[in-house]
Formats: C-alpha cells, sequence, structure tokens
C-alpha cells in the first residue's frame, strides 16, 4: 500500500474536494499515533480492559464431524459490543479525541458499528449520530435500541435502498459542513484513503490473535481462514495476518442473497466490476453505464454494493478467493451453530459458518478451517423469525390448478 493509498490500482481518495481537507487531517493524525507509544498503550488497556481481548478460538465439534475437518472458530462474538467493530471504533475515538473533536457520527448497517460508536461515546463523553437505513431501523430494532440507552442520536435515512450505502451517503454529506468539530468513524475497509488502511491496521489484532493461538494450541497453521464479506473489515482484519503465509488459503464469503442470476445480492467481488464507489477505486454493483445498482442480503451488514479495495486487490492477485452464499443457507447455518454449537452467530457470520462443508470438500481430516464469527446473532432473531415465517408461507402455498390454455386459431 503506497502513501496514496491505493493497493494496485485500487483504493484512492476520489472524492469531493470539500471533504479532502478533513481526509488529509485524519490521516496526519492516524500516522502520528501509529508510532506514538503513548496512543498504542492507552489502545491496548482500552481492548484488555473495557473490550475484553483477547478474544478465544473455539473448536465447533458438531460443525467439525459435518463437515469432516477441524473447524475453529476466533469468537469475535464475545468482545464488548457483540462484534469485531468495537476493534476499530476504540482506535478511532481516541484518534478523534487527540484531535481535538467534539462530536462523533457514524454510518451502519446491521447496527452493530452503531452500537460500538454510541458506546464510545458514551466512554468518551462525545455527543453521536448514527446514521441508519431507514429498512436497516426496522430489521435492527434490538441495535438500534442498544444505540438510544448509550445516549446516540439515530438518524432514520429514507433515501435511495434506505440501507447501509444510503447511510455513508448522508453521514459524508453532514461530515462535509461540519469536519472542523466533528469526527467520522467510518465503519469498515472501504471508503477514501486513509480508512481502508487505518481500519485494517485497528482489525489486525484478530488475525494476530488467531494465528499465535493457532499455533500454541494446535502446533500448526490452518489449512483455510474464512470470513463473510460486506464491506470487509472482519475478513481484512483476520486475513492480515496470513497473508504473507502462501500455505494459507484465504476466502471471503460475499452475500448470494436470492442467488447471483436473479440479480438480488451484493456480492461486488463475485458479479461486479471495478467502479469508484465512496471515494474509492474498487469492485462493486454498477450498471453498464456506471450506476450504482442496488445489492441485496437477508443480513443488513451484508447489504452493500461495493467492497473495501484491499480485497479487490487480493481477489485480482489471487492471494484470496471468494464465493457467494444465498440467504437460504446463511439463515440454514444460523440455525445449526445455535442448535448444534450453542453459539448465535450474526447473520453475517452465518455466511462463511455456511461455507465450511463446501470449503472441507477440499480439505483432510486434520486439516483447521478457522472461520472468523464477526458477532453475535441476538440482533437478529427477530428478523430470522419473520424470514422463516414467511418462507413456511411461501413453501406451503398452494400451486394453481389451471391447466394451460390450448392456442386458438
Amino acid at each position: 500500500m503506497h502513501s496514496s493509498g491505493l493497493f494496485g490500482s485500487f483504493g484512492g481518495m476520489y472524492t469531493s474536494e470539500l471533504l479532502i481537507p478533513a481526509l488529509e487531517e485524519v490521516e496526519a493524525a492516524y500516522v502520528s499515533s501509529k508510532d506514538d507509544p503513548v496512543f498504542q498503550k492507552e489502545l491496548s488497556r482500552l481492548l484488555r480492559d473495557f473490550a475484553g481481548r483477547p478474544t478465544p478460538i473455539t473448536h465447533a465439534r458438531n460443525l467439525s464431524a459435518k463437515a469432516g475437518c477441524t473447524v475453529l472458530l476466533k469468537r469475535e462474538d464475545l468482545l464488548h459490543g457483540g462484534a469485531h467493530k468495537t476493534n476499530n471504533v476504540l482506535g478511532q475515538g481516541l484518534l478523534a479525541k487527540r484531535m481535538g473533536k467534539t462530536e462523533l457520527i457514524a454510518e451502519t448497517g446491521a447496527g452493530q458499528h452503531g452500537t460500538a460508536v454510541a458506546m464510545i461515546g458514551a466512554l468518551f463523553k462525545m455527543p453521536t449520530k448514527i446514521f441508519m437505513g431507514s429498512k436497516d431501523v426496522e430489521r435492527q430494532q434490538p441495535n438500534v435500541q442498544r444505540m438510544r440507552l448509550f445516549g446516540a442520536e439515530v438518524i432514520p435515512v429514507e433515501a435511495g435502498s434506505k440501507s447501509l450505502k444510503d447511510a455513508i451517503n448522508e453521514a459524508m454529506r453532514y461530515w462535509v459542513s461540519r469536519s472542523e468539530h466533528t469526527y467520522y468513524v467510518f465503519g469498515t475497509v472501504a471508503g477514501p484513503h486513509p480508512y481502508p488502511t487505518m481500519v485494517a491496521d485497528f482489525q489486525r489484532i484478530i488475525g494476530d490473535e488467531a494465528r499465535a493461538q493457532c499455533l500454541k494450541q494446535y502446533g500448526k497453521l490452518p489449512h483455510t481462514v474464512c470470513a463473510c464479506v460486506g464491506g470487509g473489515s472482519n475478513a481484512i482484519g483476520i486475513f492480515k495476518a496470513f497473508i504473507p503465509d502462501v500455505s494459507v488459503r484465504l476466502v471471503g464469503i460475499e452475500p448470494g442473497g436470492k442467488g447471483i442470476k436473479t440479480g438480488l445480492h451484493g456480492a461486488a467481488l463475485c458479479a461486479g466490476t471495478v467502479g469508484c464507489l465512496h471515494g474509492a477505486k474498487s469492485y462493486c454493483l454498477q450498471s453498464a453505464d456506471g450506476q450504482i445498482t442496488e445489492a441485496h442480503s437477508v443480513s443488513a451488514g451484508l447489504d452493500y454494493p461495493g467492497v473495501g479495495p484491499e480485497h479487490s486487490f487480493l481477489k485480482d492477485s489471487g492471494r484470496a478467493k471468494y464465493r457467494t452464499i444465498t440467504d437460504d443457507e446463511a439463515v440454514a447455518a444460523f440455525e445449526y451453530l445455535s442448535k448444534e454449537e450453542g453459539i448465535i452467530p450474526a447473520l453475517e457470520s452465518a455466511h462463511a459458518i455456511a461455507a465450511a462443508p463446501l470449503l472441507a470438500k477440499e480439505m483432510k481430516k486434520d486439516d483447521i478451517l478457522l472461520i472468523n464469527v464477526s458477532g453475535r446473532g441476538d440482533k437478529d432473531l427477530e428478523h430470522v423469525a419473520k424470514y422463516l415465517e414467511a418462507k413456511d408461507v411461501l413453501d406451503k402455498k398452494p400451486k394453481s390448478s389451471k391447466k394451460p390454455r390450448k392456442p386458438t386459431n
């Protein structure tokens, strides 16, 4: 990655000139904090004492028996706040304080990032605004309630598809006119430089821990590391430590939605083309004339038409492979892990869980498949119940008994 924020030809800072000074201010603060022992000591303390790191790796015995290999789960669902998002927001929150900012803003899809930002807003005594698509507000009510309990203002976004893409748009518009006192806590490894690099650095603790844990507990590295990919921060977080280990296969799982052929999906890497979205060059879902098209996923956190530029680089370089899992497969995996392992995964993470039997076909019995469980699924219980109820009604709906008409002359 060069200083310009490029991963090969991907990344960059393709955004409004009005935002450039704010982005350059964030970059300068981040560069100065990276090697500052005082900043890093405080971040390490918060990750340990507030967030609860390190998170363990768990041997999923029943899933292992089903898959035919050793399946290990990196338990980011056990982190304070319920997801990997806490790693990033603690880093960016400290950065905001270092810069003298007095207000935090953020976008959120599944609500985990919004919850994490609201959490540190309370911790650092900083007023917080969370922009969230109105569709996601409806389907992620538990996290909306948590954000408000922490004292944050949740702002529903009615524009466009009323989901994550539109929440980012509104947050950026707000930031343009208030960057002097406001800090934008961006939630994933997408967006303009320096966010893809900075968020990846704050999330790489996932992979650093998991790599050391595998070596200590099992005496070897995993055969395959797997994570779900929306914007892609939890995947980059666990991939980072293993990228130099060329013997380790890296697999990202994108939302296949209702199926790639239906067009109702969020698989920017598997079905998109190279374009520009939210200030960075990367793979995205777009029409032939370059207009961004809507994404679809049963999981709000993966309902995004783009992906972080480092994932695009890993795809084109061949270092990582990407596959899709449909809504039905993800919901089935959500139920399976809950009933068979006693772990309720986030719907986002359930996409990676669903891929386990498929990936294991290319592995031996004693090989390790390491899956990042990026968050817990409490937030998804009502949404999954409604999804299954609607599916049950659809499955029971009687098929038409009408005979086709005979053609008339």
